[in-house]
């Protein structure tokens, strides 16, 4: 079981939990992606059975009706075993989220038709390469239905936009977490502030749609504002379940804000690994479950 505190950063251990959760996120104008917990596997049965999981989450996507998508990571489903493992059971989950029963609605009438949306998130800089390969095959197979994050401190990724651009789908672009090599990234936070703001205009100047802001900092977002008011390109904005949630609700709920508004939700039984990360990553986080912590 899931303690009070880690309940915050994760939505449940199953797919019903997760589910449930974002029908309570609907309910207030947030949509959801869904992601199973679990990464760098290095052997290919737990590649198998998650990407097994994801074909099954697309399906019940459709069944509950909710406004949700799904997001993996390549080496959950198998990059470090091979890249073709990798490969096929993208393709896997990708063919389920584009297959009738993704499409129909409960009640067997055409619902959505252009599926159940597939995100592909991007890990550290040896995975990027295969990752955008992979994206740009999906995007054009499917007109779109799938998207590819990319890393604003990679000092190769305003270059990866260029590519990018011509492309259907979406694209995500968030600050990264990853403690890359100097020669290949920014380390100083104002310098990957200044390079999130760079790729932020070059997205909403060059891409006819999906733009997808990956940040938290009130800064970018408001940025992204300005830059949808100069240029009209359709964005949401994406933060993750238990930082800034009042935010994203306020944001949701704003008539003069255009961008749809989603949230990330991690669920699993593997939730230990990722709370633990969460609250590392962020002293905000590590000050919260203190407080939390102390609370009981």
């Amino acid at each position: 079981m899931i303690p009070p505190i880690a309940s915050n950063f994760v939505a449940g251990e199953t797919p019903e939990a997760a589910l449930a959760h974002v029908e309570g996120l609907n309910d207030r104008g947030v949509a959801g992606i869904l992601n199973l917990l679990g990464e760098h596997y290095e052997e290919r049965p737990p590649a198998d059975a998650d990407a097994d999981a994801y074909v099954d989450l697309v399906e019940a996507i459709a069944e509950r009706d909710v406004d949700a998508c799904v997001s993996v990571k390549s080496s959950q489903i198998g990059l470090d075993v091979g890249d073709r493992v990798f490969e096929e059971n993208l393709a896997r989950i990708v063919e389920a989220a584009n297959a009738p029963t993704a499409t129909d609605g409960d009640d067997g009438s055409d619902g959505d038709e252009s599926g159940t949306f597939v995100w592909i998130d991007m890990e550290d800089h040896e995975t990027t390469d295969v990752t955008l390969d992979a994206f740009e095959r999906h995007a054009v197979e499917t007109d779109g239905n799938v998207g590819v994050c990319v890393q604003a401190n990679l000092k190769r990724t305003r270059d990866d936009l260029e590519r990018l651009a011509d492309l259907p789908g979406k694209v995500r672009l968030v600050k990264g977490a990853y403690d890359e090599p100097a020669e290949l990234s920014y380390k100083k936070k104002a310098r990957v502030d200044e390079s999130y703001r760079d790729c932020l205009a070059y997205m909403f100047g060059a891409f006819d749609g999906g733009v997808a802001v990956g940040s938290h900092d009130p800064a970018m977002i408001e940025y992204a504002t300005e830059l949808y008011a100069d240029h009209g390109t359709p964005y949401e904005v994406q933060m993750l379940t238990g930082v800034r949630e009042s935010a994203q609700f306020e944001l949701a709920a704003d008539p003069d804000t255009d961008a749809e508004v989603y949230q990330y939700i991690p669920y699993g039984s593997k939730w230990f690994s990722y709370f633990y990360r969460r609250i590392r990553e962020r002293k905000s986080n590590a000050l919260f479950a203190l407080r939390a912590i102390v609370g009981n």
